[in-house]
């Protein structure tokens, strides 16, 4: 697969030990272009041949490559703390991480679910297997993350979400799903089967270590806590908290530190020995 990078640093360190952020393009084979992505590096990188398990980290609609990294004032930290690297791709203005059935211009699920990781293993220093990789998001990026983290799971071996919108086919205007996915009649079962609600009916034969989150003020809340009971009656294994909190920021500042701890301890666990 022919890949280009163009490499620049484009943010500064926080501290003198903190992580150091490239933004990078990825050539995507499907959609014929280049697309920005965000990798962020530990300190310790640099220091000997070790390598780093992998969080993939995807933004809401109307956001982009660069919210995380811009709006999250310690992810650098976070990325020392933990130990692992943190790559935030673009997802498109609202691709909802799908390959569009009618429109082929966004293929983003092969993008973020198989270009990407591709890419990122063959030029940094990984552990280039899914026991290496999780994927998780805000919003549109936490529909996102279960959406490819059920549909890869041969990829990835943790998944996650964040004030998912986990049930796209309501969203039926106002936030391009529409767009991706057509006529609500004429491709029903797009607006079905990709749906994350309906998505993890579909539970991968290789195990996943899950994690859902959610404000208790956010207008998403429904959705989460109909996927989490849903899983309990599928007898899916999987962390969920409800706390205070609603859709923005603040309270993504606070269930990133939450949800890269969990992915630490998922890796402890599946890299041990």
């Amino acid at each position: 697969m022919k890949l280009l990078i163009i490499i620049s640093l484009i943010f500064t360190s926080v501290c003198t030990t903190a992580a150091n952020v490239d933004t990078i393009a990825i050539y995507s084979n499907s959609m014929h272009r280049n697309i920005k992505t965000v990798v962020i590096r530990p300190s310790s990188y640099e220091a000997n041949n070790k390598r780093f398990p992998v969080v993939y980290l995807l933004h809401g609609a109307f956001g982009s490559y660069a919210n995380w990294v811009l709006k999250v004032s310690h992810i650098q930290q976070l990325a020392d703390e933990f130990q692992l690297m943190i790559v935030c791709p673009d997802g498109g203005y609202t691709s909802w991480y799908f390959d569009s059935p009618v429109d082929s211009s966004f293929r983003f699920e092969t993008f973020v679910g198989t270009e990407v990781p591709n890419y990122i293993d063959a030029n940094y220093k990984t552990i280039a297997n899914r026991n290496g990789r999780a994927i998780t998001g805000l919003s549109m990026g936490g529909h996102g993350g279960i959406f490819l983290g059920f549909r890869h799971a041969d990829l990835f071996s943790a998944c996650g979400s964040t004030s998912g919108a986990l049930h796209v086919s309501v969203i039926t205007q106002g936030y391009g799903v529409e767009k991706r996915l057509g006529d609500t009649a004429l491709n029903r079962k797009y607006w079905h089967d990709w749906s994350a609600l309906n998505v993890i009916e579909q539970y991968p034969k290789d195990s996943l270590d899950i994690i859902i989150d959610c404000g208790t003020e956010d207008r998403v809340l429904p959705m989460n806590r109909a996927v989490h009971e849903k899983m309990l009656k599928l007898k899916i294994p999987h962390d969920y908290t409800e706390r205070p909190g609603e859709h923005n920021w603040a309270y993504w500042n606070i269930s990133i530190d939450y949800q890269l701890l969990f992915f630490r301890r998922h890796f402890n666990r599946v890299l041990k020995g």
